[in-house]
């Protein structure tokens, strides 16, 4: 087991982003789940790691860390010679190949993630919780994500990837909320655009994301 601890449940879209980055970069880490129904997330000693009291908080030998792509970048970063090496921008690919992660993962956290997260909530946790699903705002979010998997759709028709032709973290970061989405019974958003179809099935199937989705039914440590 190695130094890289994560806090908090498999089942949040930030954690197992988080962890499907440690597995790609085939890191070692230590699980520890956070009881948000019970509180823990909001306990004094869980501030102190991460102060918004929200998950995931992150620790790696003297680096304490919250925001799933921040912690991300500090992965692919401090490990860049282990596992996936271009999750980031190849080797040698030098400062263009890594800005055009950048800009797809800007893409990902600022128009993608908005209304994909709105239909997370939605569709997969409010049911959980026990709440009534509100049907504008699932219609009024499904408008809005269509428009980005358009737009997807175009580049995806340019190129395998977001980024390029390699696997990146750009890709990686669309996996939590795309799954919950697809899994909720709207993968026709995906499956009904041809190049979103093709990059989706790609990505999902990936062993690293496998892994992730089989660590959402496990028991909790």
């Amino acid at each position: 087991m190695g130094s890289v601890t994560v806090y908090g449940p498999p089942i949040s879209t930030a954690v197992s982003r988080v962890l499907a980055c440690l597995l790609e970069k085939d890191v070692d880490f230590k699980l520890v789940n956070v009881d948000m129904a019970k509180g823990q997330h909001k306990s004094p000693d869980y501030l102190k790691l991460q102060p918004f009291g929200q998950v995931p908080a992150f620790q790696d030998e003297h680096a304490t860390l919250f925001e799933s792509r921040a912690i991300c970048r500090y992965i692919c970063d401090k490990y860049a010679n282990r596992g996936n090496q271009s999750l980031f921008g190849r080797n040698g690919g030098g400062p263009a190949e890594r800005a055009q992660v950048e800009q797809w993962l800007e893409a990902e956290s600022q128009s993608f993630n908005p209304p994909s997260s709105a239909l997370v909530f939605q569709l997969a946790f409010a049911p959980r919780m026990g709440l009534a699903q509100d049907p504008a705002a699932i219609e009024l979010n499904q408008a809005k994500l269509a428009k980005v998997l358009d737009v997807y759709e175009r580049r995806l028709g340019e190129s395998r990837f977001l980024a390029g032709d390699e696997f990146a973290l750009a890709d990686l970061a669309h996996l939590p909320n795309a799954h919950y989405i697809c899994a909720a019974g709207k993968d026709d958003m995906f499956a009904s655009r041809k190049n979103v179809a093709r990059w989706w099935e790609e990505i999902s199937t990936r062993p690293s994301w496998k892994k992730v989705v089989d660590m959402f039914s496990a028991p909790p440590a």
